[in-house]
């Protein structure tokens, strides 16, 4: 029998699972674990996979929440049979380096994407640049995002921005509701790029940065990379994996602009 690290949300369907499966499995540590396996939303599962990436373990997840885009389905009839059957999927993250208030720094993790937003009533009046080029040498508006494949569906395609292929190889830049210029709709970059956000008014005009779910506030520049060093495997049910869904939304996308 596999050694299982199991996390389970405080939510009722997450909580019912636990007392049913702890009476059956035994909760290994995550370091003597040869899975680890979720019980949660994709807001847990991105929570946890930043937690526990360190232990190089590959993460199974179960949805007790709403889409669960990142999860498997909920019945866990014959678990471990599910699991052994599970087909892998490699996702990388990004490395987002921040300056903000008096010349702090902070080093954070994104899987899905970062988000920079405006802080305040004012619109947000950003310099982004990608390598040695600048893109747009003012932005105003609510702010822009920076996605990799996997969070490419989440909030990046609420605003509008492309879906992603897995092996694409690529990231997107897309702006949140922009002002000026009002035509542009972001761009999309290879992930080996380095793309560099400068807050031009942080006084006037301050922003906060998101990463999945940690925020940080009166951002003043951000360096933003694929980190190479993060690779995290998902394990998804043959009739569930992470590449038909991304191709799934992408189909759907295209459909409704014929």
């Amino acid at each position: 029998m596999k050694k299982y690290h199991f996390i389970f949300d405080k939510n009722k369907k997450a909580q019912n699972y636990r007392k049913k499966l702890l009476k059956k499995f035994k909760n290994y540590s995550p370091s003597k674990s040869s899975c680890i396996i979720i019980f949660g939303g994709d807001g847990f599962m991105l929570k946890n996979l930043k937690r526990y990436f360190k232990f190089n373990k590959p993460f199974y997840g179960v949805n007790c929440g709403s889409y669960g885009f990142l999860m498997n389905n909920s019945n866990i009839g014959q678990l471990e049979k599910k699991i052994s059957k599970s087909k892998k999927t490699i996702i990388n993250s990004l490395s987002v380096n921040c300056s903000y208030n008096n010349g702090l720094k902070k080093n954070m993790i994104a899987i899905n994407e970062i988000s920079v937003f405006r802080q305040s009533k004012q619109t947000a009046s950003l310099n982004i640049s990608v390598g040695q080029k600048q893109i747009i040498k003012k932005l105003i508006g609510d702010g822009v995002l920076v996605s990799t494949p996997a969070g490419s569906t989440a909030y990046n395609l609420s605003v509008h921005g492309p879906i992603l292929s897995l092996n694409s190889g690529k990231l997107a830049i897309t702006p949140i509701s922009p002002f000026r210029p009002r035509r542009w709709r972001g761009k999309i970059i290879s992930n080996k790029s380095v793309i560099k956000i400068k807050n031009l008014n942080p006084k006037k005009r301050p922003i906060a940065a998101v990463a999945d779910n940690v925020e940080l506030r009166n951002v003043k520049t951000l360096s933003i990379k694929r980190n190479k060093k993060v690779n995290i495997r998902l394990l998804f049910d043959s009739s569930r994996s992470l590449v038909k869904r991304i191709k799934s939304e992408i189909k759907r996308q295209n459909n409704s602009k014929r």
